[in-house]
C-alpha cells in the first residue's frame, strides 16, 4: 500500500474511520532525522497491507500537529479504532516501529 498524505481534510475518513490500524508519521521537509525515517516508513507501507501509513507535514498541518501535541519530530503514532494507542519520538529501527502494532 502506498503512503497517504494526511491533512485535516482527510483525517477523519482516512484515520479516524479506518478499519485498519494507521501509522502516522509527523515530519517536516527541513528535519534531518525525518529524512532518515522516511524510507523506513515507506518500506513499512509497501510491505504491510494490513495497516495504513500516513504522513503529516507539521508545517502544512499545524492544526493536526497541535491536536497530537507534537513537540519534536519525527513522531510516529499508531492509531487503532480512532484512538492513539502508541507513539515514539525520534529515529527508530524498523523492528521497533513494527512492534508498536503488537
Amino acid at each position: 500500500m502506498s503512503v497517504l498524505t494526511v491533512t485535516k481534510n482527510n483525517f477523519e475518513s482516512e484515520v479516524l474511520n479506518s478499519d485498519k490500524p494507521v501509522l502516522l508519521d509527523f515530519w517536516a521537509s527541513w528535519c534531518g532525522p525525518c529524512r532518515i525515517m522516511s524510507p523506513v516508513v515507506d518500506e513499512i507501507a509497501a510491505e504491510r497491507g494490513d495497516i495504513k501509513v500516513g504522513k503529516v507535514n507539521v508545517d502544512e498541518e499545524s492544526e493536526l500537529a497541535g491536536a497530537f501535541q507534537i513537540m519534536s519530530i519525527p513522531t510516529l503514532v499508531v492509531m487503532k479504532g480512532g484512538k492513539a494507542v502508541n507513539g515514539v519520538v525520534g529515529v527508530r529501527p524498523k523492528g521497533d516501529i513494527l512492534k508498536m502494532f503488537d
